[in-house]
């Protein structure tokens, strides 16, 4: 039964280091600890994904260094690892000067903002060739516009972010859906020590990867570790999916009230590959239901994802 969303954080009865559970949490209005993490705390959320920018637009905003420090020192004291999301207008394989331009700044943007709050990663969509671009060119913007972000993150020290590219949907020209995919995007980026992968179960499923068939989830994560090598694998959006396998819709659905269903995530979560790897849930809030209570369904997502961990036990094959 899921924790009531007004009840007291409670000591978890499962081993939380094998997979914090969490969500991506609001910061409007009180900021990264006043709304952050107090929607976290609501819902039972061990980790959390924010965005540090207005994720539909270019504008990249200046921290707060107090808020920031606080920010960092409470994630600390109560052992969440954070995660930004960065905009979803980013698309290095656009033909658009403009775009990549944007890109860039604010993918740098998300970078330089995810080290000042301690993220551990930094999510970014791997895009599409749109335009005038073919797929060879815009693999080759794609290594020309992010390469030397790399090596900019690498000039801040030891404690960066990680960048992690989470393949899309399918939609249109993209650039990366599958997991075979991942190999030429990593390749792109000389398959540097700081890049990693978001996995995004519902993109996975749009794109055709079956993970509700038995044993499908863990041919998907075996395809992933195929692709980029043992270790790159450093967070998952774990979310259902309100469309059938291969439709290359990107609707999310909360967890095990969609076409993947519970018993995936429970095969998800006894997998070698994501031992330790963090699980976001971005899944529907709830927020236009008339009886809504605040954090609600995600509380469940969160307990029910708790709860298939467990289940999982401690120990991997």
């Amino acid at each position: 039964m899921p924790t009531p969303v007004n009840a007291p954080a409670q000591p978890p009865s499962d081993p939380v280091g094998r997979n914090p559970v969490g969500a991506h949490v609001p910061v409007a209005g009180r900021g990264l600890v006043g709304t952050g993490l107090a929607y976290a705390r609501r819902v039972g959320a061990e980790a959390v994904q924010v965005f540090v920018a207005n994720p539909r637009g270019w504008a990249t905003p200046a921290g707060d260094p107090v808020r920031d420090a606080e920010f960092r020192a409470a994630c600390a004291a109560e052992g969440i690892p954070a995660y930004v999301h960065a905009p979803y207008l980013i698309n290095f394989g656009s033909d658009s000067p403009a775009t990549r331009e944007h890109s860039a700044e604010s993918l740098r943007h998300s970078l330089r903002r995810g080290h000042e709050i301690g993220a551990l990663g930094v999510v970014v969509h791997t895009g599409s060739a749109v335009g005038g671009s073919r797929y060879a060119e815009a693999m080759a913007q794609v290594r020309e516009d992010v390469r030397p972000l790399l090596d900019e993150l690498d000039a801040l020290g030891e404690d960066t972010p990680w960048l992690l590219l989470e393949p899309t949907a399918g939609q249109g020209n993209s650039l990366c859906s599958r997991m075979e995919d991942l190999a030429a995007y990593a390749e792109a980026l000389d398959h540097h020590p700081k890049v990693g992968v978001c996995l995004d179960t519902c993109h996975a499923f749009a794109a055709g990867h079956d993970l509700a068939a038995p044993g499908g989830t863990a041919e998907t994560l075996d395809a992933l570790v195929a692709a980029v090598g043992p270790g790159r694998l450093r967070l998952i959006h774990a979310n259902d999916s309100m469309d059938l396998v291969g439709a290359r819709k990107d609707r999310h659905a909360n967890i095990g009230a969609g076409h993947i269903g519970a018993a995936a995530f429970g095969e998800l979560l006894a997998h070698p590959a994501t031992e330790g790897v963090p699980l976001i849930i971005e899944t529907p809030d709830g927020r236009h239901d008339p009886q809504r209570v605040e954090g609600a369904r995600h509380a469940q997502d969160i307990a029910l994802l708790k709860d298939l961990r467990a289940k999982a036990g401690p120990a991997f094959p």
